[in-house]
């Protein structure tokens, strides 16, 4: 079986790692060549609760060279999922299928409509890793990752996935109701991810002070409030207590908002927080805390070049 993670960001070169455990062919799809040629060449290293270290990691920037791999990892930003599409679509052979391994809403549905319904998969996981620097990862924190298709089947794909992640030594759960999945980890993302990028605390110290605690329990109800009026159930029967819980299960972890933050980048805002405002407001919600969130990250990332040192 062959396996290509596109993005070699946190996540994906977190599972790229894990996958090297199950023996099969693994590549890593990298859009920057420079880049590619840099990991290849230095390899990849995971620490924390994972200790790994690929010194022959198989990189390229040609989709043309990994145009048979029977399944698509997709670990980039929400925002270049389209430019995704149009870099890899003419090379996803008939039989391969694409699993949406990212943050945010929409993903999977923008996946699907260009390039299927039937070769599209969700992967959820709430595994932490902060990327370090090129080609280095912490993996900071444990968490579920479940697979499943929008439409509920289970089919032979969802079969070889959980046995390529078994092999892994991964946890993972195969699930009927993806979407609810994917709006349960969207709305844990919701309170965590912002808030950590407006205040530059890492996972842990989030519940540790009533103010942020207080923001963070406001924007997960305004999120489960959008979530029960659109009719999704939710994998949590407390969202709060499930964020609280992540936390504490990632307290060492920096969120990807934050990671971005830091190291100046734009963010998925629009696609978490900013979808929960959106579907709100289709939907006569209130969602004030998360419209302010959204202002506070967006001010944040088109002010870098101006903020005090």
């Amino acid at each position: 079986m062959k396996i290509v993670i596109v993005g070699p960001g946190a996540i994906g070169l977190l599972f790229a790692g894990l996958f090297s455990r199950s023996k099969e062919d693994i590549w890593i799809l990298d859009k920057d060549a420079q880049r590619a040629a840099r990991l290849n060449k230095n390899g990849i290293k995971i620490e924390g609760l994972t200790s790994l270290n690929i010194q022959d990691p198989k990189v390229t920037s040609d989709p043309k060279e990994v145009s048979d791999s029977d399944f698509w990892f997709i670990c980039v930003k929400s925002y270049d999922t389209k430019n995704v599409i149009k870099d890899i679509s003419d090379h996803v052979s008939p039989n391969a299928f694409v699993v949406s391994l990212q943050n945010g809403a929409g993903n999977v549905e923008l996946l699907s409509e260009k390039l299927g319904s039937r070769k599209v998969l969700a992967c959820v996981t709430n595994m932490g890793a902060t990327l370090l620097k090129e080609g280095l990862v912490r993996h900071a924190g444990e968490g579920d990752t479940i697979i499943g298709r929008l439409d509920g089947a289970i089919g032979v794909e969802l079969k070889d996935l959980r046995e390529l992640f078994l092999r892994s030594k991964a946890p993972i759960k195969v699930s009927k109701d993806v979407k609810g999945v994917l709006w349960s980890k969207l709305v844990l993302n919701v309170g965590i991810n912002a808030l950590s990028a407006v205040t530059r605390l890492n996972n842990g110290k989030l519940i540790q002070f009533e103010g942020a605690r207080q923001i963070l329990k406001d924007a997960i109800t305004e999120a489960v409030k959008v979530a029960k009026r659109k009719r999704i159930k939710l994998i949590y029967d407390d969202a709060l207590a499930k964020a609280e819980s992540l936390c504490e299960a990632t307290e060492n972890n920096i969120s990807s908002m934050l990671q971005d933050v830091l190291n100046k980048k734009k963010t998925e805002i629009d696609f978490l927080n900013g979808a929960i405002v959106r579907q709100g407001d289709s939907l006569g919600v209130k969602t004030p805390v998360n419209a302010f969130l959204v202002d506070l990250v967006k001010t944040i990332e088109s002010s870098y070049a101006y903020q005090v040192a």
